[in-house]
């Protein structure tokens, strides 16, 4: 299967007092912490529009109907999502065949995340706020959504704009691998060491995958996953949702200061 190309916003000079968006790669060489954030029940729930969005893509490609329930999406990243699908139907995509396919999920995408549907997680905005006033600290992407889904997902709740940076579902093998990836990215262009990395996400896949990495990982228990099951990830710190951004900010200080 063949990853169709990642979108890349126009290069442009970002003007005074703008927010980068997402897929920008705007972090300093003085960056001194990187926070790496999940999107689905980290930062927002779509309310099952994804799902639906494949399920609808299937039907219209392959003239199947399948609600897709028995797929895995939590914490995996959808080039996978898409292998398990084709596996299950024994269907396989040619290059072209597989952008078509794309195309179909993300305008399904747009159609079903309409007004009212899904919600942004409490606390979202302000610990964004409180990352940002930070010195040298930027807040980025390391989603398993393709990055046009990515780009979907955060314009339907205003936060298009919050992120310099990103890695994205169609950019490695698996979320270890996109994890590894960004976290290098980050060492060799900003000088930002895998331990200043702070991976924030609701699933152990988003543990594993800091680890995997070298990074620091935040646990919260917004999505799916208990706080049982989180806890025996062994995460840095585990919260039960991101409320509470002077205790994030807190151990975010503690990171930076070698802690």
């Amino acid at each position: 299967m063949v990853p169709s190309p990642a979108f890349t916003p126009p290069a442009r000079p970002r003007r005074r007092g703008e927010s980068p968006g997402p897929g920008r790669d705007d972090v300093s060489p003085t960056t001194r912490l990187a926070w790496l954030f999940d999107v689905d029940g980290t930062l927002l729930l779509t309310e099952g529009a994804a799902r639906e969005a494949f399920a609808c893509a299937v039907r219209d490609h392959f003239g199947v109907a399948d609600d897709l329930k028995d797929i895995s999406f939590a914490g995996r990243i959808e080039p996978l999502i898409l292998a398990d699908i084709l596996r299950k139907h024994r269907r396989g995509l040619t290059h072209e065949e597989e952008a078509r396919f794309w195309h179909l999920v993300f305008g399904h995408m747009r159609r079903l995340l309409a007004p009212g549907r899904g919600r942004m997680m409490d606390g979202v905005t302000e610990l964004l706020d409180a990352i940002a006033a930070e010195p040298g600290w930027v807040s980025g992407l390391l989603t398993g959504n393709m990055t046009q889904m990515a780009r979907i997902k955060l314009g339907h709740f205003g936060l298009g704009e919050r992120f310099a940076f990103g890695g994205y579902g169609e950019r490695a093998a698996d979320r270890d691998a996109l994890a590894r990836t960004l976290v290098r990215r980050l060492g060799r262009d900003y000088g930002v060491p895998p331990w200043r990395c702070i991976v924030v996400g609701d699933t152990v896949h988003d543990v594993a995958c800091a680890r995997a990495a070298g990074a620091r990982v935040i646990a919260v228990a917004t999505g799916g996953t208990s706080m049982a099951e989180l806890a025996r990830s062994e995460p840095d710190l585990l919260l039960e949702d991101l409320t509470d951004a002077a205790a994030v900010v807190a151990f975010g200080r503690g990171v930076a200061a070698g802690e």
